[in-house]
This record gives C-alpha cells, sequence and structure tokens, in this order.
C-alpha cells in the first residue's frame, strides 16, 4: 500500500471514530445506490441485495455474512468516494 493509500485508511478511521466521515446508514436503499455507484447493481428484492452484499464483502475482503453492518456500509461508502473522486479525475 502506498504512503497516501495508508494515510487515506489512518484518517478514515480516526475520522470515524470522533465522527467525521460517518458512514452512512445502513438503509437497504442507501446500500443499493451505493453498490450502483460502484458497478454492481443489487436488483430489487431482499434476497438480491444480499447476494450483491455478499459479493461485495468477498471482494474487499470482508466476512462475507450478506449483513450491511457499519463496517461493510463503511466500506462500501469508501470504495463509492474512491470511484467519485476517479471519475473527478478523469473529467479534470
Amino acid at each position: 500500500m502506498s504512503a497516501r493509500g495508508m494515510l487515506t485508511v489512518v484518517g478514515s478511521a480516526v475520522g470515524a471514530v470522533i465522527g467525521w466521515n460517518a458512514p452512512p446508514p445502513a438503509d437497504p436503499a442507501v446500500v443499493r445506490a451505493l453498490l450502483a455507484e460502484i458497478g454492481r447493481p443489487a436488483g430489487e428484492t431482499d434476497d438480491e441485495l444480499t447476494t450483491a452484499v455478499r459479493a461485495f464483502q468477498a471482494r474487499a475482503g470482508l466476512t462475507t455474512d450478506g449483513v450491511a453492518g457499519p463496517r461493510t456500509v463503511h466500506v462500501l461508502n469508501r470504495y463509492a468516494m474512491d470511484r467519485r473522486a476517479w471519475q473527478r479525475d478523469l473529467a479534470a
């Protein structure tokens, strides 16, 4: 991992502890929107959402339980933020 990547991880962790960069709620609509934003649409049923969350968890190295808990939502939000930044950089 690069020094910048390490600082990003540390900064995100510290920010989460003190309340900055708090992840969005684990509301199914929010989770679906975040998954769609990173290019992994979740479908419309609860089963499709669970399957998409499991696939994301496996890809991200998280416990693959299919539950969008705080850790999963935090990492998912981080992926979405990185993708937004990447798209901004491409547009510039």
